[in-house]
């Protein structure tokens, strides 16, 4: 599982379009083309979002200007807690991989803390380093070799 944080730049458009194509910034860009070939794994990547909280990657968003303050981390946590229990009884979480940056991590970690997955993998800065991020997908079967077959479950 993925969690990845939301980005200021959004695709301009005036119709609804899946979390993970609004977000044109952060390190969102480089998750879609990571998954391109794999589009089955948007199912295990979620969203946290300044204004939504925590969605599923192919919920659909206009785009909107929220930055996260502390203030607004205080009145979304309660909505990110219950997000995050509703998705863990519905998926079991083994290991998650967290991009987002320390005001997100904050947003969420409580919620981690009370219901945490098996392993948890934090890169605050996936833009500078992406190559620890795919490391972990990479190790979790996500991006086979080409012309390998993947019996792995993601995670």
């Amino acid at each position: 599982m993925v969690i990845v944080g939301c980005s200021a730049r959004k695709l301009s458009t005036i119709t609804p379009v899946a979390a993970l194509e609004l977000y044109q910034g952060w390190c969102v860009p480089q998750l879609r083309t990571y998954i391109h070939q794999r589009p089955q794994l948007r199912q295990h990547i979620l969203v946290l979002s300044a204004h939504h909280g925590l969605i599923h990657a192919e919920h659909p968003l206009l785009p909107y200007d929220q930055p996260l303050t502390p203030h607004r981390a205080a009145d979304l946590r309660p909505a990110v807690h219950q997000a995050w229990i509703q998705h863990t009884r519905r998926v079991a979480v083994g290991e998650l991989l967290l991009l987002l940056e320390p005001a997100y991590l904050e947003l969420i970690g409580p919620s981690l803390l009370r219901h945490p997955p098996a392993a948890v993998h934090w890169i605050p800065d996936p833009t500078r380093m992406w190559e620890r991020a795919t490391a972990v997908m990479d190790r979790w079967g996500w991006h086979p070799v080409p012309g390998e077959v993947d019996n792995r479950s993601p995670r």
